[in-house]
């Protein structure tokens, strides 16, 4: 099903992601105990054929965090981070400097961690911004090539969720970088319903 997206929508959805980010580095400056800058997020609503292209390809590496979404609105989410981001951002949360792209367990873990906060953070942005309720599932991580990440919400929703919401998300903590790419997957009929919320449809 085809969405007519203005831009009045995007300037919605960008409103979204601005909330969320900023919360989002907010929580993450308290849980380092330092000063996180976060750039104004891009935000776009993508064919779900099209998002690996926007990681590079189906065979680049990644770490891909995964969470349901339910209450009002149903689908997935997943936050997905270049091997060299999740290392990057590990490397900010425990203060070190290991050029290594193997990730640990305890790596995972505070990815995991991280993952859940930012997920929070547009969830709860989203509920404030609708007035919908809205819940995540725990986080589930991995790390495969793109297109393996990305066949985990395609097997579940690939069939009735045609679009995605993107938002990038950048944020720095002093000369580490670290992009983000948190991806909404719901299902069509809580696309239109999230987008009715929003007062665009």
């Amino acid at each position: 099903m085809a969405f007519d997206v203005d831009d009045i929508t995007i300037d919605v959805l960008k409103e979204l992601g601005n909330i969320g980010s900023g919360n989002a580095a907010t929580a993450l400056a308290t849980l380092i105990s330092k000063k996180v800058d976060m750039d104004v997020p891009q935000v776009k609503i993508l064919d779900f054929k099209d998002v690996p292209k926007i990681l590079g390809g189906e065979e680049v590496p990644v770490v891909g965090i995964y969470f349901e979404m339910s209450g009002e609105i149903i689908g997935n989410i997943m936050f997905v981070l270049s091997l060299e981001s999740g290392k990057n951002l590990t490397n900010i949360l425990f203060n070190k400097k290991n050029n290594s792209m193997e990730l640990d367990e305890m790596d995972m873990s505070a990815l995991s961690e991280i993952g859940n906060i930012l997920a929070s953070s547009y969830i709860n942005s989203l509920s404030a911004l609708t007035g919908l309720k809205l819940t995540i599932s725990v986080p589930s991580l991995a790390t495969d090539m793109a297109g393996a990440i990305l066949s985990v919400p395609a097997i579940q929703y690939g069939y009735i969720a045609d679009h995605v919401l993107f938002i990038e998300t950048q944020f720095q903590e002093g000369d580490k970088k670290v992009t983000g790419n948190l991806f909404m997957i719901p299902e069509i009929d809580s696309f239109k319903k999230l987008l009715k919320s929003l007062g665009v449809c």
